[in-house]
């Protein structure tokens, strides 16, 4: 509760300044990576398929051979509230000096805002560690499976920093992704790169750059350079500094599910009893994948 005990210097004049309840904030970066769907279920439930096989020859008047789809893996991604408030006393408040209790409310928006970008992010910071798609690992494992057998990656061998070489490999690896089965070629490309704060530079370098930026000395030139049509964004709420990913264009891939009766909301009220003023603010989504094919990822060496 917010009263004139732990916030006792705001009721007496003569502060020359208050400082830490605004700062600069980054435009929403969650929403460049994360394609948004309207829900009004507790749930959102979907389903992989894998298609048919390559056709086989049919000798003269042999029938034709037939083949199933196949049933893959399921996948729910459950909605979650998330919440937040303060109470103020009605002395704090008439008796502030300075109206900082006013700017309260923006704080908490502050809050809010980066507690939903903190929850987008972290399936990139969870994606080698923890976290289940439907064909239960990790959003980026060397153990994906195919339906109804077989595995394959999207993420290197070895895991390594960003590099020309690394980006070679990384395109290479997402060019021989298969379909669910296993056996069709898929049209996959690289769109954008997505680093943290520390791989900037680098990523910046490795884009841009026309000749080849690891051996300028060789004039060869940079054969990534345009090759991602949406270039390479910073993700601020990364939190290892050496990985890096990269989004292709599979649809069904990463999303994020908004409640359509929810949204950002922010409420007050006054308790009868004590005068005290409350407000709080909710939201309601949940973000997450389901194909894995939407991305390439290495934790760095």
């Amino acid at each position: 509760m917010t009263n004139e005990t732990n916030l006792s210097e705001l009721v007496f004049p003569g502060l020359k300044a208050i400082w830490g309840l605004s700062y600069p904030q980054y435009k929403p970066e969650w929403s460049q990576v994360f394609p948004t769907k309207p829900t009004s279920q507790q749930y959102e439930k979907t389903l992989g398929m894998a298609g048919f096989g390559l056709p086989p020859v049919k000798p003269e008047g042999v029938g034709v051979a037939y083949d199933d789809p196949y049933q893959g893996p399921t996948h729910s991604l459950y909605q979650a509230v998330r919440a937040l408030g303060f109470i103020v006393t009605k002395e704090m408040y008439t008796d502030d000096q300075y109206c900082k209790i006013n700017a309260l409310p923006t704080a908490l928006k502050y809050s809010m805002i980066q507690g939903k970008e903190w929850d987008h992010w972290n399936i990139f910071n969870n994606a080698f560690t923890s976290g289940l798609g439907a064909d239960a690992v990790y959003l980026c494992s060397a153990s994906h499976t195919y339906t109804p057998a077989g595995t394959w990656s999207n993420m290197p061998s070895v895991a390594c920093d960003l590099s020309l070489t690394a980006l070679e490999q990384a395109v290479i690896d997402i060019g021989a992704f298969l379909d669910p089965r296993g056996v069709l070629k898929m049209n996959l490309r690289p769109m954008k790169l997505v680093v943290s704060t520390s791989d900037d530079w680098t990523a910046r370098q490795l884009l841009g750059s026309e000749k080849d930026p690891e051996t300028p000395a060789s004039n060869a030139i940079n054969p990534a350079r345009g090759m991602f049509p949406q270039g390479h964004m910073v993700g601020h709420f990364l939190t290892d500094p050496d990985a890096w990913f990269i989004l292709t264009d599979c649809q069904n891939g990463l999303v994020s599910y908004a409640h359509s009766k929810w949204g950002l909301q922010f409420t007050k009220d006054n308790d009868f009893g004590s005068d005290n003023a409350l407000q709080k603010a909710t939201d309601r989504y949940v973000a997450g994948w389901d194909d894995p094919r939407a991305i390439y990822g290495s934790s760095g060496a």
